[in-house]
């Protein structure tokens, strides 16, 4: 390539240069001087073609200068930029060399000061809490003993120094392992979410029991990492308990209200995870002593319970002597308990059997035809009683039925006399002369023909002796 010249009215040589050329030589003064710039203004003329640049004009009140921010930059940005919006820029000067347009290359684009990023910081606070991530009932507890932490944060800051530094004054027992971040910047936030992950991933594996989340202080902007939602939800995703110990005692993020526990500083987190040495060498001081009395007291009191143990053993002839005793006195207090048992049981059994005898179906057998026996015995006389009363009452009528029988008047010298037709004859105008009577007597009968009718009263033949009046 042809070596380029410089214009100056003193050179003697005037070589001209081309346009291209120009161009060219002035985009690589600009982009060698002004690498990388920091500017702030006003958007305005935003375009977003298909091709998914963005153009724009970013100005202040006296001036203006034209950007573009290509295509694989602005993906990685979080906001949406739109006319009128106040952003911080960063990014290099150059030329466009086909139209010579002087231009600004954004790299980065966010909005301007620190009222974007508070109302930022408010926004999603509200979201989050509306969500309930900062309930109370939803935060973990911290472990009683912690034996191995996990911290998250730069490898190169003084944070973890100080950390360490505490740990090693209050328990040096502590494990503590470090999960390098970013801390700021674009990447920050992805990184701490990643590292969260994995130490809930490794937690069984490498033993954690806590997470400390923790960088120094700074400006808002600064803390913008720990500001972001997705770690937040990181924060609230852990299944191990997380400590946020982000900035100075008055920095406030979205990190510290999620986590479940808040620390003032890095360094107060490491102080309220670990114990005192000397508090803990202290109680296990305290510890040994009462353990050393409890293992005296114990001691004692098992010599004394050998002593007494030695006092009552006895020889074995002895002890067979009083095993044979007891055991004849069991013996007579068996047999005793024997025949007793015998006794009620031979008295319970005279009892049933009594019981059963009375219940006995031969026993209710005998005892109905004993009944029936004396039903049958009061039967009989009853009625020899009646017929004896029936007797003497047939009598009384055969009597009576004699004293009016016709039979007996007629023995007594009476008779019946009966016409033709069998009538009783008892007037005389019943009959006449020539007419056939019968004539009953006590021992026979007379037929008889009427010759005669003669009225009157009384009896025509006198009455034989023997007939009763």
């Amino acid at each position: 390539m042809r070596p380029m010249s410089y214009f100056s009215p003193s050179s003697p040589v005037r070589e001209a240069l081309s346009v291209s050329s120009l161009n060219r030589l002035a985009r690589s003064l600009l982009e060698d001087h002004f690498p990388a710039v920091l500017v702030e203004g006003e958007i305005s003329n935003l375009a977003m073609p298909a091709s998914g640049h963005w153009y724009f004009t970013l100005k202040d009140e006296s001036s203006q200068i034209r950007c573009a921010m290509f295509r694989n930059r602005n993906a990685a940005t979080r906001m949406r930029p739109r006319d009128g919006m106040q952003v911080l820029l960063r990014g290099k000067l150059s030329i466009y060399e086909g139209r010579g347009d002087y231009q600004l290359i954004a790299e980065t684009l966010e909005e301007a000061g620190d009222g974007a990023l508070r109302r930022r910081f408010e926004q999603l606070k509200q979201k989050l809490q509306d969500e309930g991530l900062f309930a109370p009932e939803r935060k973990r507890p911290m472990p009683e003993h912690v034996r191995h932490i996990g911290v998250i944060t730069s490898a190169t800051g003084a944070v973890i120094r100080d950390m360490i530094n505490v740990l090693g004054r209050r328990f040096p027992a502590i494990t503590v392992t470090l999960l390098p971040v970013p801390v700021q910047g674009i990447e920050a936030a992805a990184a701490i979410c990643r590292a969260l992950a994995i130490a809930n991933r490794r937690a069984a594996e490498l033993g954690l029991d806590v997470l400390i989340l923790g960088r120094g202080g700074g400006s808002l902007e600064d803390l913008q990492a720990f500001n972001e939602e997705s770690v937040a939800r990181a924060i609230a995703d852990s299944r191990l308990p997380v400590v946020s110990a982000v900035g100075h005692e008055t920095d406030f993020t979205i990190a510290d209200f999620v986590a479940d526990l808040r620390a003032p500083t890095p360094s107060a987190a490491a102080e309220l995870l670990s114990p005192d040495q000397e508090e803990t060498l202290a109680l296990l001081s305290g510890y040994a002593h009462l353990l050393g009395k409890q293992i005296r007291e114990r001691l004692q009191q098992h010599s004394q319970q050998l002593l007494w143990l030695t006092r009552q053993l006895k020889h074995p002839g002895r002890r067979l002597q009083e095993y044979a005793q007891t055991l004849d006195l069991l013996e007579a207090r068996l047999q005793r308990a024997t025949r007793l048992r015998q006794h009620n049981a031979g008295r319970d059994l005279r009892e049933l059997q009594q019981r059963l005898w009375h219940r006995s179906p031969a026993t209710a057998v005998q005892r109905e035809l004993d009944a029936l026996a004396h039903y049958h015995l009061r039967l009989h006389r009853a009625l020899q009683q009646r017929l004896h009363l029936q007797r003497g009452q047939l009598a009384q009528l055969v009597r009576s039925l004699d004293g009016i029988s016709p039979l007996n008047t007629l023995k007594r010298g009476y008779s019946i006399s009966f016409d033709s037709r069998g009538q009783v004859v008892r007037q005389l105008d019943q009959v006449q002369e020539g007419e056939s009577l019968h004539t009953q007597l006590a021992d026979g009968s007379i037929e008889s023909v009427v010759t005669r009718l003669l009225p009157g009263k009384g009896l025509v033949g006198k009455p034989s002796e023997d007939t009763t009046p």
